[in-house]
């Protein structure tokens, strides 16, 4: 069964992208984290802005939504999305 979920990329994640949109195609219902590290694959500028290289994960620098609501009510960046679903990414400012 294939499956598309429509990635949303805000902020600085779309600068680097080049786009505020992505539809990415699974064989099967999916990981956030797995559609995360597809899409990283396919932009090392995206990569970069996005994973944080000594945790290799997203969460510092990222608010992940899966259909508006927030990965950690959900099942974190385990949390399993199918076809139609949509994945937000919203770049979190750090400062000081």
């Amino acid at each position: 069964m294939s499956v598309t979920v429509r990635v949303k990329l805000l902020g600085i994640f779309r600068k680097e992208r080049g786009e505020g949109h992505i539809s990415v195609k699974m064989d099967s219902p999916t990981s956030v984290i797995q559609i995360i590290h597809k899409i990283a694959e396919s932009s090392p500028g995206l990569r970069r802005v996005l994973i944080d290289p000594e945790l290799g994960d997203p969460r510092p620098n990222a608010l992940i939504l899966v259909n508006g609501r927030e990965i950690s009510a959900l099942e974190g960046l385990e949390t399993v999305v199918e076809d139609g679903d949509e994945v937000v990414l919203i770049p979190v400012t750090h400062g000081g």
